[in-house]
């Protein structure tokens, strides 16, 4: 992929997506010379106190499965107590474990430490969607996630994410305190949020709403659907995207500027502002403005909720440190750390082996991929020396050893694994100790399983060619 088309394929910014091919491969650091007999010998040793110090401290998962006893996860509340935001990472977006396991914490963590919104690598205005679903019952679950679950973030369409939006309608029906969902990404804003904000101003500052509608014009005219508004917002000359950040500019300071717009309200106009920032945007620039955006919203929304939040989304962007760093200069997590302080914990998950669902560059469709096996001396083939199959450690308290604190810090071939198959950018130098507080290790996972296609009016229609998203109505599987 060339730089220009980089610089074009704006929310491929989706957890690593395509893009990312052009980036060059990573120079591992490398020891003084030494025999290469020596020098084994002495890293084998140092392994060997490593996993033995993450052993003492791991903490076994009996299940990756939702329900059922948690006892195993009972060490878990004392990694997070005192936090209001935990976010649980994923190393692939299409892996069936992932989803289910962070589905089981999730409940863990309402059940026992009072956590009640679910913060999802999805679009602002696909969880004012949700929320209203799992809160009331308003819609239907499929068709919401089939209608917004589109271009990039069509790897939440699965049955795992379905299940999870289910179990928290289902508590709702006789809960007191309900739980929440939120979408915190800005790759595109649906046309009821700027009705909304239009409404408001209708209602309570008529004298605002002619200016409004004409700031907001541009964008109402998008086409209706989530694919299609954001391949067409992303094809748009720079001048013009340029044109539309400044009027979603000028539309928020009108708002700010009346003293009388609800919190809600003026985050409404903040996100389509952040929204077409970005597309205004190229390379690292266009990433590091999409995270800090993410973690601002998140951040907005458990200050002024005061929800408990656990954050959702790619270890990418959970973590403190990026693996990208040319690209991704700046993680969500970073920001909410700098935001929230320590009451913000990054939980990092880490696999040994398994399958994933991803896009195929050569087709441009939804396959399942095999992992392989870990390089030696890398992240997962040294945590996967520890006895139990399944675990989670917390790093922090494992890092008080001086050994097993220099293993941590030390950046080492690690799976971070986009949403397109791209084997020579599966392991990136990671120190994992920098980037998480916790890592959930799994020995092996399988491929997330996809819903069927909904019947949409031209469904499987070619995306546009500059922007390398999943593509969200191609469903069927290629085993590879």
């Amino acid at each position: 992929m060339t730089s220009n088309t980089l610089r074009r394929t704006v929310p491929a910014t989706l957890a690593l997506a395509a893009c990312l091919t052009s980036v060059s491969a990573p120079a591992f650091a490398t020891s003084a010379p030494a025999p290469a007999r020596v020098a084994t010998a002495a890293v084998g040793a140092g392994q060997e106190r490593v996993v033995a110090d993450l052993e003492r401290n791991a903490q076994e998962l009996r299940s990756t499965v939702p329900g059922g006893p948690s006892r195993d996860l009972r060490a878990l509340s004392a990694m997070t107590k005192g936090a209001t935001i935990v976010g649980i990472g994923e190393v692939t977006h299409g892996s069936k474990e992932l989803f289910t396991l962070r589905h089981r914490m999730f409940r863990h963590l309402v059940q026992t430490q009072g956590f009640t919104t679910l913060a999802l690598e999805a679009t602002w205005s696909a969880g004012v969607r949700l929320d209203a679903y799992v809160r009331t019952g308003k819609g239907d679950l499929r068709t919401i996630m089939a209608e917004e679950f589109q271009q990039s973030y069509g790897a939440w369409k699965t049955q795992e994410w379905m299940d999870l939006y289910e179990w928290m309608r289902d508590y709702n029906r006789t809960a007191s305190r309900k739980l929440r969902v939120m979408g915190f990404d800005i790759g595109d804003v649906h046309p009821e949020q700027y009705r909304r904000i239009l409404a408001w101003a209708k209602q309570h500052q008529p004298s605002l709403e002619p200016e409004l509608r004409r700031r907001y014009a541009g964008l109402l005219a998008l086409p209706a659907g989530v694919e299609e508004r954001m391949n067409t917002l992303a094809a748009l000359p720079a001048e013009r995207r340029t044109a539309l950040a400044a009027d979603a500019q000028a539309a928020y300071r009108l708002l700010d500027g009346s003293g009388k717009a609800s919190l809600r309200v003026l985050q409404e106009a903040r996100v389509i502002v952040q929204m077409t920032t970005m597309y205004a945007l190229d390379g690292s620039a266009l990433h590091r403005h999409r995270d800090r955006a993410m973690a601002e919203n998140t951040v907005w929304w458990q200050r002024h909720t005061g929800s408990k939040t656990v954050a959702a989304a790619h270890n990418g962007h959970i973590g403190y440190v990026s693996a990208w760093p040319d690209l991704y200069p700046v993680t969500q997590g970073a920001v909410l750390r700098s935001l929230a302080g320590t009451s913000y914990v990054a939980i990092g998950t880490t696999i040994h082996s398994g399958r994933f669902r991803a896009i195929d560059p050569k087709t441009g469709q939804v396959a399942v991929f095999d992992t392989g096996t870990p390089v030696p001396d890398s992240s997962e083939a040294v945590l996967d020396r520890v006895r139990y199959r399944d675990y989670y450690v917390d790093l922090r308290r494992a890092g008080r050893t001086p050994s097993t604190r220099a293993w941590l810090d030390t950046a080492r071939p690690t799976f971070t694994i986009p949403a397109t198959y791209v084997p020579e950018q599966f392991n990136r130098p990671l120190a994992l100790g920098a980037a998480f507080d916790v890592i959930l290790h799994l020995n092996r996972v399988e491929a997330a399983t996809p819903l069927p296609c909904p019947s949409f009016p031209g469904a499987g229609r070619p995306m546009v060619t500059q922007v390398a998203w999943l593509p969200s109505k191609r469903c069927h599987v290629v085993d590879q």
